[in-house]
């Protein structure tokens, strides 16, 4: 499957996340945005109203890293969601919650934690456009990548051919290889990106 390339902007400048997306825009193919509330991670970003002002010309994928997110579905498809990822962790039931999200026209994710086996996700693969692996704790960005990602994405690729397959923390032009191999096609990267001198060579480089 053909790599695409998801900028996190939680190593954005948040005063001026519209100047460093354009920066960047065209090259890559989502812009992925991390929603935090604090409490079911230890970091706090911004909700829809901020989602709602993002522009860029790709699909906005959209990570709820938060509570009930079900509460919350319609508001980040008002704001313009184009994926909207859930945590598995958070959802009581998973399913209904990935319904509704289609129901609301966004495509479905769900996310998994570190800790977390990937064979949990076995029964629900059909009803999902994207499967997202956490490659470190959520909530902070720079974080060192965590090999026991790889072993979910292989398992994942296995049984699901043509799933996308998202992976999230310390991407870098070594990493993405690994996780490249393993089977992923959706790289999630964040500081190395927006913290590089030259953003576009690092891009370039995660292909």
């Amino acid at each position: 499957m053909e790599v695409k390339i998801a900028p996190s902007i939680l190593s954005a400048d948040f005063g001026h996340l519209n100047d460093d997306i354009s920066i960047i825009d065209d090259y890559v193919d989502y812009i992925h945005v991390d929603v935090m509330d604090g409490h079911f991670v230890p970091n706090l970003t911004f909700g829809a109203p901020v989602v709602s002002c993002i522009r860029s010309k790709h699909p906005l994928d959209v990570h709820l890293m938060i509570e009930n997110p079900e509460k919350y579905l319609e508001d980040f498809a008002k704001a313009g969601a184009n994926i909207l990822t859930i945590h598995y962790e958070a959802c009581e039931n998973l399913s209904e919650v990935i319904r509704r999200i289609k129901e609301f026209g966004m495509k479905a994710g769900v996310s998994i934690n570190p800790g977390t086996n990937v064979e949990v996700l076995e029964d629900i693969l059909p009803e999902i456009d994207w499967a997202l692996i956490m490659s470190v704790e959520p909530g902070f960005g720079g974080q060192s990548f965590m090999p026991n990602a790889l072993h979910k994405i292989e398992w994942l690729r296995g049984k699901s051919p043509q799933l996308n397959i998202a992976v999230d923390g310390g991407i870098n032009a070594e990493t993405a290889v690994k996780v490249k191999e393993a089977g992923a096609n959706v790289l999630i990267a964040g500081s190395y990106i927006f913290k590089a001198e030259d953003r576009i060579a690092a891009i370039n480089s995660l292909r």
